[in-house]
């Protein structure tokens, strides 16, 4: 028997969940299901949705169906079915059936006529406006259809007719017969079929009237045994109708049951909206780094390991609210830092010259690959008399606390010498465009011997051994933290700065060999990954994340 603290650290689906096998329901079995819908890629809100329906079955050594609801066909393509199954894989879960509510089109169409013959439901010639407008307001009752007493055998005969093709969409629609009067919207005789001649991606034309969302869903359940339906708390006003149809039918009963859906700071995640960055041409796919899609953010580097950890931080809750988007950018610094490899890069270079290193002369120094994971090993990376570093790391006239390179000032180079700046020289622009500095022999990483002290360390690259790079810098896509509550178009609150691209980086050579998926960390700077567009001349690289999280500082 659980103790009261093992029970208070459980969510309240793993609660209910433990409640109905102690008392025996379902026959001791948890059957859950993941029902995407075909008509778009995955979002990040998806994953906590994943990570739930999925880990419950692994929790509770109970099953879970990968269900894809294909009624919509002309909005459904097997591109967005291919992208789903991948996106759960990547997310490490496999499913124990893959179904489509299309499976049941012959039983759901079988249900509908069960429930016209016991004068349940009834075909309506009104346009979909009137039936709209007829539906009446959530303070204000419906009024009947005037097709609502229709006689059952001509419901019959007229939803054949439907079913054969001889009606135009939107002439005629079957509507289930409830209650005009109930409070419930969703109750007021709702559309449970339509008529629309789109091929189907599975069925082809075989079929011209498809169940809407509201009619397949809660079946299709009781079809698979789905003990446990996990929805979000948009589909809580739809429970009392998955339940009537259900209970009308005599059907397996299936239970839903609803949580908070994951909503993110600075984020969009709506399928639809998504779709209109897409056809806008605001971003450069369904898989941009940008994008809060699957897709994207695994393009971006984030891991399916620090997905999952995000999904249990923020946990399953009752009421909506909005997660920090931090929490997960944290998620995802946590376990590269583990596992990504460090190597040296240079963004904006700017080349040093330590004139008193020996021209032509090449050394190689050890550098550890990752200090969180000894077995790593080194590697040796190339030094020489010219080297570029940040721009940033060079200062003609430095304020007090800069402790990073300028004129008489010292700083170490990562893995090789302490250097002190000699000088400087600027273009006909008035930038600098190379930096002189001398370097102590006795100062080599490892093996000083002088006892110096130095508050700066830089990154670098040797000049002769760097390749070119193209670096994309990726931050948030919006500038405005919750979207939920904006009042104009959202598509106004897109950050200008959300993609900046460094053309001519420089990086260490283990770079340019690197295959792209390739995750590490540019040492100082953040962790990066080889994008899937790289080129073997000029890698193309993105930032996954920043060391560190700047954006409130900036954004004050």
């Amino acid at each position: 028997m659980s103790s009261e603290k093992e029970i208070q650290a459980l969510n309240f689906i793993e609660q209910m969940i433990d409640k109905d096998l102690a008392e025996g329901k379902h026959d001791g079995q948890v059957h859950t299901r993941f029902p995407p819908h075909p008509n778009g890629y995955l979002h990040i809100g998806h994953a906590k949705s994943i990570c739930l329906n999925f880990g419950l079955a692994e929790k509770y050594n109970g099953k879970c169906n990968l269900r894809f609801d294909d009624t919509n066909p002309e909005k459904e393509d097997i591109e967005y079915i291919n992208s789903i199954k991948e996106d759960i894989k990547w997310l490490g879960y496999s499913w124990d059936n893959e179904l489509y509510a299309s499976d049941y089109f012959g039983e759901l169409y079988n249900y509908a006529v069960q429930l016209i013959k016991s004068g349940k439901a009834y075909v309506d010639d009104n346009s979909a406006e009137k039936i709209s407008e007829e539906r009446g307001t959530p303070t204000a009752p419906g009024k009947p259809s005037e097709y609502r007493a229709r006689s059952i055998d001509e419901n019959l005969s007229l939803f054949e007719a439907m079913k054969n093709g001889e009606f135009d969409e939107g002439v005629r629609v079957l509507r289930a017969k409830i209650d005009m009067a109930s409070p419930i919207m969703q109750m007021r005789d709702p559309v449970i079929y339509r008529v629309k001649k789109a091929n189907h991606h599975r069925t082809g034309s075989d079929w011209c009237i498809y169940p809407t969302y509201d009619f397949a869903h809660g079946q299709s359940d009781a079809l698979e045994k789905v003990t446990h339906s996990l929805c979000t708390l948009e589909f809580a006003s739809h429970r009392p109708l998955y339940d009537w149809f259900i209970n009308e039918l005599d059907l397996y009963p299936s239970k839903q049951t609803e949580f908070a859906r994951l909503n993110l700071s600075y984020t969009i995640v709506s399928k639809r909206k998504l779709k209109e960055l897409v056809e806008g041409n605001h971003v450069e796919g369904w898989d941009d780094p940008r994008m809060p899609t699957l897709a994207a953010i695994r393009r971006r580097g984030y891991t399916a390991d620090a997905i999952r950890n995000f999904a249990s931080k923020i946990g399953v809750a009752k009421r909506d609210g909005v997660s920090d988007v931090a929490l997960l950018e944290h998620s995802v610094r946590e376990d590269l830092n583990k596992k990504a490899s460090r190597v040296l890069g240079v963004l904006n270079p700017i080349k040093l010259i330590i004139t008193n290193y020996p021209e032509g002369q090449t050394e190689m120094l050890p550098a550890v690959n990752n200090p969180e994971d000894e077995s790593a090993g080194k590697r040796e990376i190339p030094f020489g008399r010219e080297v570029y570093i940040e721009r940033d790391d060079f200062m003609e006239d430095p304020p007090k606390k800069y402790f990073r390179m300028g004129p008489e000032r010292e700083v170490r180079l990562k893995y090789a010498y302490i250097v002190k700046c000699t000088g400087f020289k600027k273009n006909e622009a008035g930038d600098v465009e190379e930096v002189y500095a001398e370097y102590d022999s006795d100062t080599k990483s490892g093996q000083d011997t002088t006892g110096k002290k130095v508050k700066g360390t830089l990154g670098w690259v040797s000049a002769e051994h760097a390749v070119d790079a193209e670096v994309r810098l990726y931050d948030r896509l919006f500038s405005t933290e919750n979207l939920n509550d904006i009042d104009d178009d959202f598509k106004n609150h897109l950050n200008p700065n959300s993609l900046t691209i460094m053309s001519d980086a420089k990086v260490e050579p283990s770079v340019g060999k690197m295959a792209s998926g390739t995750q590490f960390q540019f040492e100082r700077l953040g962790y990066f990954i080889i994008d899937k567009d790289s080129s073997d001349s000029k890698p193309r690289i993105n930032r996954t994340v920043s060391l560190r999280d700047n954006w409130a500082k900036q954004n004050k």
